[in-house]
């Protein structure tokens, strides 16, 4: 157990599979990651390869058709897994770990004044008293750079920035040493996206806080990273500091995903990947990457395993 108490979080083997009327959806498939206090992981990962899941598994926020949910989730050495509900509702979720939704804009009650909103999570999880509820909201508006005047707004009164800047507010007004933000700028333009990643530096500079961050946006995200885990058909690929990611990705998928962003210093064209992400309701035997992969030999009929040391992790028989 004290091995791990200095990780802030440890994923290990964690599964959701949802039922559908198609089959089963294995949208989470034996995840492995961990994270330490004051980072940001992102990961990144075409639409549809199960990162939204992965928030959801995290936070334990899940529908209605779960088919099957496990693994281990370490939390400062606590297996928050064992909880029942109610523990975690009372000990994690918004009071260790919160979540910025994807369309978070959408998230806000339309006719409830943003300063409630925001104060709202701190009455209910911390049981603080409305008006010093309301001052901690007037202190997280500050650190997301919205005008205090704001708390009395609604939120079709505020721009879309504005709103996802609300949206973190709410986030961050528990003091959770973990916030996991799902598309935080997809909505954006690029002047507001660069904003909200200010935003989000200024923070874990002044709060300490820990950040795993989701999108399928790699210049944005590469301003916050630490390190960075691929994320492909339900599992994590390649794992690594972003100074060595970033640079040389080592698996096909993320070479090709990575060969795909357009750069301001590169005479190249960005390329595109071939094909498109197996079905997370019938996915391949071996490497579920092998269909579109250019490097593709006998061994990937097999399941790969993750090779590598240290944070430098990939998960393909190239590196075996």
């Amino acid at each position: 157990m004290n091995t791990m108490s200095h990780k802030l979080l440890r994923i290990e083997d964690l599964v959701l599979h949802f039922k559908t009327r198609l089959g089963t959806v294995q949208a989470v498939d034996g995840v492995d990651f961990e994270l330490d206090t004051n980072r940001a992981v992102v990961i990144l990962g075409e639409s549809g390869c199960g990162k939204s899941s992965l928030a959801k598994a995290i936070l334990r926020l899940l529908p209605r058709n779960v088919q099957k949910y496990s693994g281990e989730v370490y939390l400062q050495g606590t297996d928050v897994m064992q909880f029942d509900e109610e523990q975690f509702r009372h000990n994690v979720r918004w009071a260790a770990i919160s979540l910025v939704p994807q369309a978070a804009m959408n998230a806000l009650n339309p006719v409830i004044k943003v300063g409630e909103q925001v104060a709202e999570p701190a009455i209910v999880h911390l049981g603080v008293k409305r008006e010093a509820a309301l001052n901690l909201a007037r202190r997280m508006f500050q650190h997301v750079g919205v005008p205090e005047d704001f708390l009395e707004r609604y939120p079709f009164e505020l721009s879309g920035g504005m709103r996802q800047r609300v949206a973190l507010a709410m986030a961050l007004v528990t003091s959770p040493s973990l916030i996991v933000l799902d598309e935080p700028t997809s909505a954006l333009d690029l002047l507001t996206q660069a904003n909200i990643m200010n935003v989000l530096k200024r923070i874990k500079q002044e709060l300490g806080t820990s950040f795993i961050l989701i999108t399928h946006d790699i210049a944005t995200s590469s301003e916050l990273a630490d390190e960075v885990a691929i994320m492909y058909a339900g599992q994590i690929v390649e794992v690594g500091h972003a100074r060595d990611f970033f640079p040389a990705p080592l698996h096909p998928y993320a070479q090709m995903l990575m060969a795909s962003v357009p750069r301001l210093r590169s005479e190249s064209d960005p390329m595109f990947i071939t094909g498109q992400p197996p079905s997370l309701v019938n996915l391949p035997t071996g490497c579920r990457f092998k269909a579109r992969c250019p490097f593709r030999f006998d061994k990937c009929e097999r399941e790969p395993l993750m090779f590598g040391k240290n944070s430098r992790k990939v998960k393909c028989w190239l590196y075996e």
